[in-house]
């Protein structure tokens, strides 16, 4: 596979290219690597990339300075979107209705992993925040397969972010036996030097489908993507076994709920009767 040399605006220190079968060759603070189609950057994976980023930090570079900049509006946006998507949640237990949401988690993409994707995507260094869609993450989880898409057309509504792109792996599951909806959107984060608009991916999914991407995940970084055979059908059998089981909980949906809300009410009538008896 064929890189193209990238154009260090992102990062903006003296940094080490090798080609095959050539000296290194440096390229300075905002310059050009020289062409080459086999301009590969040392940082090749997470391990190297996490060396790299100590090494510079230890010599007093400017190097996570830089990166704290550049990722402050993705960690505010997280902190907006995980408060705004968890009072969805709130709203609908105010209504004592059955909530979509069982629960929202949220993260900024480690260094270590965006120089590791961009690497992977062939992503210029000076593109990854229009080209890097997941830099800033979050997970909306629920109960049922249904739920998701009653989640989903609430995105739809609200008027604080812009939907860019949806991917619906539900439907249509990557060959691995991966399941799950992903919302691609912008969204404006306000800061003391006006208003900064962002990309952020939300991933909706059945808490089965996020048991199996979360063992999947980190099979992948022992394997780097590569599994053995062996590995790879027990995993497509559990991917299918984990969605039988979305789909046999579906089936007793009403059940469970009338259950939950049985258990919600005793629970609130058990508080009460502890505050009259303080």
């Amino acid at each position: 596979m064929q890189i193209r040399p990238v154009r260090l605006i992102v990062l903006p220190l003296s940094y080490s290219w090798s080609e095959k079968g050539t000296s290194t060759k440096t390229a300075t603070s905002c310059g050009d690597v020289q062409e080459s189609t086999s301009c590969v950057p040392q940082y090749v994976d997470e391990q190297g990339a996490y060396a790299f980023l100590i090494r510079h930090y230890l010599r007093g570079d400017n190097l996570v300075n830089h990166w704290e900049q550049f990722l402050a509006p993705y960690k505010q946006a997280i902190d907006e979107l995980k408060i705004k998507l968890k009072g969805m949640r709130g709203q609908f237990e105010q209504e004592h209705i059955h909530s979509p949401i069982e629960f929202v988690t949220g993260r900024v993409k480690p260094i270590a992993s965006i120089l590791d994707k961009a690497q992977q995507k062939n992503i210029p260094l000076d593109k990854i925040e229009y080209e890097m869609q997941d830099i800033a993450g979050l997970r909306m989880m629920c109960q049922f397969v249904d739920d998701i898409e009653t989640v989903v057309k609430l995105l739809r509504k609200r008027n604080d972010f812009r939907i860019v792109e949806e991917r619906n792996y539900i439907s249509n599951k990557k060959p691995s036996g991966y399941r799950s909806y992903h919302v691609v959107i912008e969204y404006p984060v306000q800061t003391i030097n006006g208003e900064k608009k962002i990309l952020a991916e939300i991933q909706i999914r059945t808490l089965a489908m996020n048991f199996w991407a979360t063992i999947e995940h980190s099979l992948n970084y022992k394997y780097k993507g590569q599994f053995p055979e062996e590995i790879n059908k027990r995993l497509q059998g559990a991917a299918e076994a984990a969605f039988r089981l979305d789909e046999e909980m579906s089936q007793i949906k009403e059940e469970i709920q009338e259950a939950q809300v049985y258990f919600t009410k005793n629970k609130e009538a058990v508080k009460k009767l502890d505050k009259r008896t303080e």
